[in-house]
């Protein structure tokens, strides 16, 4: 299946701001190279739509458009403890049904749990919420520390900015990471974030780290990925000791040293499949697997494929 091209966010009166802004940035239309999405917003009955911040939104199209997007994405809104409309979630569920990728972030989870889209799957949505969640569908296997929950079909995302993070993530699933990024980039954002929900309540994420010492020794680890780059010499770096450097290192990320670099290595490893002709055996090492099967193993473990089988899907290098 292509990847998905037509995007439309279903947004209810009293919808948040803050989520139609994401959806509306993240798919605006780019150039350079970059896909081109044909993104609308849609609402009960088009005209202007009250949002969270009581200032109007203006949304030309109806539940109609629901009916032909590739994408359909449900946005949070205010009064989300009472169901939308049944002709709402009939559309969402329809959606579903002729094959449409489902998708919600924060408070929207609500809308797709009611059309009975999240029954029998996994899914996640704001933290203050989620027991909520869980208690009004407990058909639904609510994972509240997550900033998204991926089943194929539909993928909830957690609250608030962790929109992005959803936007990012099936942008990075259906274009590749070279994609993703790009878009990241042009938006500012960390194109990956790793850990969970707990990361953002009280500090920022890994790209963004505001301790400078801390900053600097990442930064010197990114441009030094090729090494084993152990904790010990993260920390000496840091003029730390390895103990300090850790607890340092988690109060200002939100995840561990050892899964950082992780995650850093496997998005390295997709950009350079994407965009480079290299061997598997030679991106292993410049991204400090060692090998071809740490990395073949690592990568089937976080991206569902094995690195052969990612390049001949995003490869650009080939086209």
């Amino acid at each position: 299946m292509p990847p998905f091209v037509s995007v439309a966010a279903y947004a209810p009166p009293g919808v948040g701001m803050l989520g139609a802004g994401i959806v509306s940035e993240v798919f605006d239309e780019r150039g350079q190279g970059l896909p081109r999405f044909d993104f609308a917003l849609c609402t009960d009955r088009p005209g202007a739509v009250r949002s969270d911040v009581g200032l109007p939104l203006m949304v030309e199209h109806g539940l109609d458009r629901l009916a032909s997007a590739d994408l359909v994405i449900a946005l949070p809104w205010a009064d989300f403890r009472t169901p939308p409309p049944p002709d709402v979630l009939e559309a969402l569920a329809a959606a579903r049904g002729r094959g449409a990728l489902v998708a919600a972030h924060c408070v929207g989870a609500f809308a797709l749990a009611a059309a009975g889209l999240l029954d029998g799957r996994r899914a996640t949505t704001h933290w203050r919420f989620a027991g909520l969640l869980a208690e009004r569908h407990p058909e639904v296997r609510v994972e509240p520390d997550s900033l998204y929950v991926d089943e194929g079909a539909v993928v909830t995302g957690a609250g608030a900015a962790a929109g992005f993070d959803l936007c990012l993530h099936l942008l990075r699933r259906e274009y590749g990471a070279a994609t993703a990024n790009a878009i990241a980039r042009d938006l500012v954002l960390p194109s990956h974030r790793d850990g969970g929900q707990a990361q953002y309540l009280a500090t920022p994420v890994p790209e963004d780290c505001r301790d400078e010492k801390l900053a600097e020794v990442l930064a010197w680890a990114r441009e030094h990925l090729h090494e084993p780059l152990p904790v010990a010499e993260l920390a000496r770096r840091a003029l730390m000791s390895r103990r300090s450097f850790a607890r340092r290192f988690a109060a200002s990320t939100g995840t561990t040293p050892h899964a950082w670099l992780l995650g850093l290595r496997i998005s390295r490893a997709e950009e350079l499949l994407e965009t480079t002709g290299l061997p598997v055996e030679e991106i292993a090492r410049l991204v400090g697997f060692g090998s071809a099967a740490v990395l073949r193993e690592q990568f089937v473990r976080r991206r569902g494929v094995p690195p052969r089988s990612y390049r001949r899907a995003f490869s650009r290098a080939e086209r």
